[in-house]
């Protein structure tokens, strides 16, 4: 049976490098018979966290804030596997991703944890001018320690400043590969 996969691109530009492996990833993972919904991040009004610690996770949308993650939150909760896609930025994940994550800590407060655990699983896919992916990758390895997901694996694509740069590149075969794999 297929899984429910969601992405999370934090990725400014809707036809950049990034979005090029995430659609490769979704042409793997759909031809696996997986079931993919994409949240292009850029597009969403997101607003940060308040550190508020006023969210209550059995609520459909635990956060006392109401703007675009309350899309976000149904699909979390019923998901098998969360692709976070993201272009470096000074060293991590994008301010858009990030700042989606953040929010995420609504379904781990008060009244039960949808988030830890679950049997989920995670990837990660990247793109960079650059090849100084250690830093966002440290983050990615404690993110899924503490929430307790199986790491699927993930593609960095370095040497791609403009729009494009990523085509033909081998990191894109990687991501179809990574979509298909997942059992």
């Amino acid at each position: 049976m297929g899984k429910n996969i969601i992405i999370l691109n934090g990725s400014p530009r809707r036809n950049g490098n990034t979005s090029a492996l995430v659609e490769k990833f979704t042409q793997g993972a759909r031809k696996a018979g997986h079931t993919v919904s994409e949240f292009f991040l850029g597009d969403m009004n997101i607003h940060g966290c308040k550190g508020c610690l006023s969210g209550h996770s059995s609520r459909p949308c635990p956060c006392v804030q109401k703007d675009d993650m309350d899309r976000i939150y149904p699909a979390m909760r019923t998901c098998d596997v969360m692709v976070l896609a993201s272009p470096l930025y000074y060293w991590n994940f994008s301010g858009q991703l990030r700042t989606a994550m953040d929010r995420l800590f609504a379904l781990e407060e008060h009244d039960g944890n949808f988030l830890r655990g679950h049997n989920r699983a995670c990837a990660l896919l990247m793109a960079a001018e650059g090849h100084g992916f250690e830093d966002a990758l440290t983050y990615y390895q404690h993110l899924l320690e503490h929430l307790r997901w199986t790491d699927l694996g993930h593609v960095l694509a370095g040497g791609n400043m403009d729009v494009g740069d990523i085509t033909g590149k081998p990191e894109l075969e990687q991501a179809y590969a990574l979509g298909q794999s997942i059992a």
